[in-house]
């Protein structure tokens, strides 16, 4: 790989854990990319290490997360590109506004202060953290049932299942609180600098049949950044649900965004 390739940091999301990327950076490496997928603060290097030390995992916000892929960014010989997923796509959109990146996809990401109100569905599938106002400073795991819905909706009951037991860890309950609360705090975390218009390209990718951010949460994130020049464009799976990023239709999802990418001037070198 050439040492003047573009860098790619993938930044996933709760539940799943950063080498669930693996695909994905093969890929964009095949492209000519190179790739790092660190995972959030405190997490294990392995998915079997943070299934059993969630406590490692418990506590940290969105400002830690913001924080500490900001300084993995600045290690890196220039901006980077940023792939994040979920919780990781609002991530991704942070650090673009804040000038950290030449530019994001951020797929099915969560919501950012401003989006109003959260879908049924939504709800949901937050439902294991927001039950329990304790879990806002704990780390908590979903079931296979609960996945099921949250993330693996759109596919068989074998593979959500399949996906279940390959990749989910346990997940820190405080970004949630965060965001939940972001409408009514004055300097939230999950605050983003919509209009920058500065930033770089920002592609927005969303699963019509997301229960966890369903399509009504990308479409207001993208009116949030009406206020803003900058390159932000849509792109939705009509039958894919949370679990785009890892199911059997990643490739898709994948080749769609590399192509988005080479469409704005963000080939790999």
């Amino acid at each position: 790989m050439s040492e003047t390739s573009k860098t790619v940091v993938f930044i996933h999301g709760l539940w799943l854990h950063a080498t669930s990327w693996a695909p994905w950076a093969a890929l964009f490496e095949e492209a000519g990319y190179a790739t790092v997928a660190p995972g959030w603060p405190g997490i294990p290097d392995t998915v079997e290490a943070a299934r059993a030390d969630p406590e490692s995992i418990a506590d940290h916000g969105i400002d830690d997360v913001v924080a500490h892929y900001s300084a993995i960014i600045d290690a890196l010989p220039s901006a980077p590109i940023l792939v994040g997923h979920s919780f990781g796509g609002m991530i991704a959109e942070k650090l673009l506004g804040l000038d950290k990146a030449i530019g994001a996809v951020a797929i099915d990401a969560a919501q950012i202060k401003g989006v109003l109100p959260l879908p049924l569905s939504s709800l949901r599938s937050t439902l294991p953290v927001f039950k329990n106002p304790a879990n806002k400073h704990r780390a908590v795991s979903l079931t296979a049932e609960q996945f099921r819905y949250s993330f693996g909706n759109a596919l068989s009951d074998e593979e959500s299942q399949q996906l279940f037991d390959r990749w989910t860890i346990p997940a820190p309950g405080k970004p949630l609180f965060e965001a939940a609360a972001a409408n009514f705090a004055p300097h939230s975390p999950a605050e983003v600098e919509t209009r920058n218009v500065g930033r770089g390209p920002l592609l927005l990718v969303m699963g019509g049949q997301d229960h966890t951010v369903p399509e009504a949460i990308t479409k207001s994130t993208l009116k949030q950044y009406r206020h803003s020049d900058a390159v932000t464009d849509l792109l939705e799976f009509e039958d894919r649900g949370h679990s785009l990023t890892i199911d059997g239709g990643w490739r898709h999802v994948a080749d769609r965004s590399l192509s988005w990418l080479a469409e704005h001037g963000l080939g790999p070198v």
